[in-house]
């Protein structure tokens, strides 16, 4: 049965694959219908509009107009982008993301839809300001920060941005950074202590999911599992401040 799932789902992705990579075309179905999006920037279902289909529910259960909203791990921006319509003219977002080809790819997606509430950092967020090294991956949205990797990036820390006042304390946090995420959760005590933002969180393998867990219900958050890691080791972590 599993072949021959496998087999249909091959047939069926052969006429996209017809598509020429950099060719722009909207958004096909769900919650961003007719956005703008360059095929060959992430995966098919972006355009599709298919991807990440209980990450998308919660951030549309959770945003509404006038939120704040931090993606921590923008990669090309299909998540800012539907940030972005949620909250509106009157919200905001700012999308964090190191690599510079997805940077690229996340501005040119900006451009197309014609987005004004979207603020960009070059940089990966970790638990202090200063650089790291930066391991890339053949899948542009699996790079890590990693001691040995081979390209420096900046990176940032939440509570410098938030309480220098460089942005604005957030409502929600989007977190996928592929294993960095408690660098993440660490650089940003304050806010979550203060502020009380949800938390989308997506973390890789057990041992991460449970440390994140232990802080972040050590700080009284209410959390729910959105997907437990049991097929691939990727969890889905909802967070919520007791006065939300």
């Amino acid at each position: 049965m599993r072949g021959l799932k496998s087999i249909v789902n091959a047939t069926v992705r052969l006429p996209l694959r017809a598509i020429p990579k950099g060719t722009v075309v909207p958004v096909l179905s769900g919650q961003l219908r007719g956005s703008r999006w360059v095929v060959g920037q992430g995966t098919n279902g972006c355009w599709l509009g298919t991807y990440e289909p209980l990450t998308r529910m919660w951030l549309s259960s959770l945003l509404g107009p006038g939120r704040v909203v931090f993606d921590v791990g923008a990669n090309v921006g299909f998540f800012t982008l539907l940030a972005s319509r949620l909250v509106g003219n009157s919200g905001s977002v700012v999308a964090f993301e190191p690599m510079l080809s997805n940077v690229a790819a996340l501005r040119r997606h900006m451009e197309l839809n014609q987005v004004r509430n979207v603020t960009i950092f070059e940089a990966a967020v970790s638990d202090h300001h200063g650089t790291a090294r930066f391991s890339p991956s053949w899948n542009p949205s699996m790079g890590r920060l990693s001691e040995g990797g081979e390209l420096e990036v900046e990176i940032v820390s939440l509570d410098d941005l938030v309480g220098g006042g460089t942005v604005p304390a957030p409502d929600l946090l989007k977190v996928d950074v592929e294993g960095a995420e408690m660098q993440v959760l660490l650089g940003g005590l304050r806010c979550l202590r203060e502020k009380r933002p949800a938390i989308v969180l997506s973390a890789h393998g057990w041992r991460l999911f449970e440390e994140c867990r232990a802080l972040l219900e050590g700080l009284d958050y209410v959390l729910d599992v959105a997907k437990d890691g049991s097929e691939d080791g990727d969890y889905l972590v909802i967070a919520r401040g007791q006065r939300d």
